[in-house]
């Protein structure tokens, strides 16, 4: 294996520890409190890890709107390691709900505990602590599944027609909730989509799960859907549901729709002439054999990296690579003291420039060579409107950007094209197509070894090259020979 794969392989934990096994977390939460008379919380849970003393975010759920219980349809995905502490922390934010990231958000509390607690338990139950460290009567439910075999993952496209119209000076705002019987009879929310506003054809937005999450690889596992009109205050009304199964589902595979009549029980029986109460289509049902991070690499894939500038780093013009990414961290040790760094901090050219470059790649036959940018900046950036329009269309290329700040400098505008304050869209509204951006504060490592924070570095580029190709529905090739 080449000392980039190696090396990079090392730092991200690859070979260094076993995996026992990569488990799913679904939240719920009990009894958050309201905001006021008036107004009912908007609650989203943030899940950190801990990672040599600095807690990092590693994912989010959806924000649901006016609940005190709510239940989320987001599934983290996490390793799980055997011989590994892996520290969590899941807070609550109440979100403002003009605007779906935390900078305005309500602290409203937090649980921390081990991933090792909740595979051993299955299902944790905590009453989360409120800011300040005392006990709040709000309590989570963390329920743990390992995901054992089948890796594939199911895409599904639903819509519907004729629904029931349940408001009086507008038309239905119609959302679709999907749940899963599982064998102790209780029933687990496997997806919620959006709502498609005044709209009783609604056609909801394709999604993907993981076939664990759907059925639990039992293809005639039965599949509670029900249909709703999405109400602001949260009290939605019912409009009606259906019983299906996955083996129902794949008849939707060859692009032949599948449709069941969405009933309403009550209406049933109070109405003599009552037939339905809208029908509901399943237009495509897309198997996915999804690969991970090690399968691209050992297939072939090459990580090409960048620095800002396109200067050598080494001071070597002669040689400017660096041999792995030690050899990348040990060139920026010895370098920065070397550099006086400058504005204004223009960054949108640059990743025009690696973006060019990748959008070449694309239209390769392989498509094996995946771009990573390292930006490393002591500013804040002084292009942001061109910055976020090239990160939305770079979302659609073999590319990732990572920016090393460097400094006491206000990075908020870094943190906020990491997505850490929501979906970053482009002036236009364009959102990105997917998460390509990992913003690194250097101070957080000033005491650390380069391992570390090459770790941190690195982090999110496996799910990144990963979510890339999966979704262009590029298989890695058969692991080839590699030299010793």
């Amino acid at each position: 294996m080449s000392d980039i794969y190696e090396s990079a392989a090392n730092s991200l934990g690859l070979f260094s520890s076993p995996c026992l096994t990569k488990v799913e977390l679904r939240v719920t939460c009990k009894g958050i409190p309201d905001r006021d008379a008036l107004s009912k919380p908007d609650p989203c849970f943030v899940l950190k890890m801990q990672s040599h003393g600095q807690w990092m975010e590693v994912d989010r759920t959806e924000v649901i709107r006016s609940c005190v219980n709510p239940t989320y349809s987001k599934v983290f995905t996490l390793d799980f390691y055997f011989e590994e502490v892996q520290r969590l922390r899941l807070e609550l934010y109440d979100v403002n709900s003009s605007h779906n990231g935390l900078k305005e958000a309500d602290f409203l509390g937090s649980l921390e505990c081990t991933l090792g607690q909740i595979v051993s338990q299955r299902k944790l139950c905590k009453a989360l602590l409120r800011p300040g460290g005392s006990v709040g009567k709000s309590i989570i439910t963390i329920t743990a599944e390992e995901l054992t075999g089948n890796d594939d993952y199911i895409e599904l496209s639903f819509s519907a027609r004729k629904l029931d119209d349940k408001d009086f000076f507008s038309k239905s705002d119609p959302f679709l909730e999907i749940y899963r019987l599982n064998d102790d009879a209780t029933m687990q929310l496997v997806y919620r989509t959006e709502t498609v506003m005044n709209n009783l054809n609604p056609v909801w937005k394709t999604f993907k799960v993981s076939l664990n999450s759907l059925c639990s690889g039992d293809h005639e596992r039965k599949l509670q859907c029900t249909v709703w009109d999405w109400d602001s205050n949260g009290k939605h009304d019912y409009i009606g549901e259906f019983e299906a199964t996955f083996k129902e589902m794949r008849g939707a595979i060859d692009g032949r729709q599948v449709q069941w009549p969405c009933l309403n029980p009550k209406y049933r029986v109070k109405k003599k002439n009552y037939k339905n109460s809208g029908i509901v289509i399943l237009n495509q049902c897309k198997i996915i054999k999804m690969h991970s991070f090690l399968d691209y690499i050992m297939g072939g894939c090459q990580i090409q990296f960048t620095v800002s500038h396109d200067f050598a780093v080494n001071f070597n013009e002669d040689n400017p690579e660096c041999a792995g990414i030690q050899g990348v961290v040990e060139a920026y040790q010895a370098c920065l003291p070397k550099l006086q760094l400058y504005g204004p901090t223009n960054i949108a050219p640059i990743i025009q420039k690696v973006a060019n470059t990748a959008s070449q790649e694309v239209h390769t036959k392989e498509a094996m060579q995946y771009f990573i940018l390292l930006i490393l900046t002591d500013g804040v950036i002084t292009d942001m409107a061109d910055t976020r329009e090239a990160i939305v269309q770079a979302s659609h290329l073999p590319m990732s950007v990572i920016i090393v700040g460097v400094g006491s400098a206000d990075f908020s505008d870094m943190q906020m094209l990491d997505g850490d304050d929501g979906i970053l869209r482009s002036l236009k509204g364009e959102p990105v197509l997917r998460d390509i951006v990992q913003f690194v504060p250097f101070r957080n490592f000033k005491h650390a070894s380069p391992a570390a924070l090459a770790k941190s570095v690195l982090a999110e580029v496996p799910n990144q090259v990963v979510d890339y190709y999966n979704s262009k529905g590029i298989k890695p090739k058969v692991p080839r020979q590699f030299g010793p």
